[in-house]
C-alpha cells in the first residue's frame, strides 16, 4: 500500500509541475504580446482588453467590441496589464468556492493578493456590472482546513448593491501565501507580527540568513513581505 501511495504522490507531483510550466509558458507568451487574455483551459484562451474584475468574475472586450463575462469557477486564470490573476479554492460561508487571486510572486512559494489600494476606473466602452460584491473577512478555517481567513459575500443579487466589475474591495489588500506540497494557502496578517514570523519561518525553510532577518523584523509591511518571498524564491532556483 505504501508503494501505491508513493507512486500516486509522485504522479501528482509531476502533474502539478507540468501544469505550472504550461501556465508559466502561457503567461510569458501573453506578456510578449502585451495583450490581455482569459485562459479558459490549457490551449483554450480568449484575447482582448480586460475591462475589470471583482475577484468573482472578469469581463473582457474582444476584438469585435463584444464584452464577455467569465466566472472564476469556469476559467483557470487571466492576464491583465501584464499581471496574472489565478482561480483558487476558498471557503465562502462554510462552502468551497472559487475566487480570483492576483499572483504577486511565484516559485517555491507563491504569494497572492485580493483587493487593490488604488481605484482604477475603466472609462472606454460600455459600463459593465456584476451583481455580487464581497470582502475578505478574518474568519477561520479554509479549503481543506488551512485558509486563515474566509471570504464573505454581501449584497446578494439585489440590483441596488450592484458594483462595476472593476470593484477593488474599497482599497483593502489581503495577502495569501502558498507553498505547493505543504498544504493549502493561508492568509497573511501583516498586523500580527508574531504570527507572521511563525508563518514565514514555516514556509520559507532551509535559508538560515533569511530566517535570521525574519526573526529580527520588528514589523511587517507589504513591501518587506514581498521582498522576503522574492528573496526566498531566488535562492531556491
Amino acid at each position: 500500500m505504501g508503494i501505491h501511495t508513493n507512486r500516486e504522490n509522485f504522479t501528482l507531483f509531476v502533474f502539478m509541475r507540468v501544469l505550472k510550466l504550461l501556465t508559466l509558458l502561457f503567461i510569458f507568451t501573453l506578456k510578449l504580446s502585451a495583450q490581455d487574455a482569459v485562459l479558459i483551459s490549457e490551449g483554450n484562451f480568449v484575447r482582448g482588453v480586460i475591462k475589470g474584475t471583482n475577484y468573482i468574475s472578469v469581463a473582457i472586450q474582444e476584438d469585435d467590441q463584444t464584452i464577455k463575462e467569465y466566472q472564476a469557477k469556469d476559467i483557470q486564470s487571466f492576464v491583465w496589464n501584464g499581471e496574472t490573476y489565478v482561480s483558487k479554492p476558498v471557503i465562502v460561508k462554510k462552502k468551497a468556492e472559487i475566487r480570483f487571486f492576483k499572483l504577486i510572486e511565484s516559485g517555491a512559494v507563491n504569494l497572492y493578493s485580493v483587493g487593490d489600494k488604488k481605484v482604477t476606473i475603466q472609462q472606454q466602452g460600455p459600463r459593465v456590472k456584476v451583481r455580487p460584491t464581497f470582502g475578505v473577512g478574518i474568519g477561520s478555517g479554509g479549503f481543506g482546513g488551512g485558509l486563515g481567513g474566509g471570504i464573505s459575500i454581501g449584497g446578494g443579487r439585489d440590483r441596488k448593491n450592484e458594483e462595476q466589475i472593476n470593484s477593488n474591495n474599497n482599497g483593502k489588500v489581503s495577502y495569501f501565501i502558498e507553498k505547493p506540497g505543504s498544504g493549502p494557502m493561508q492568509e497573511v496578517g501583516l498586523e500580527n507580527t508574531a504570527a507572521l514570523k511563525a508563518l514565514l519561518l514555516q514556509k520559507l525553510t532551509n535559508d538560515e540568513d533569511l530566517a535570521e532577518r525574519i526573526k529580527a523584523s520588528e514589523s511587517f509591511s507589504d513591501l518587506n513581505l514581498i521582498a522576503f518571498v522574492r528573496a526566498y524564491n531566488a535562492g531556491q532556483k
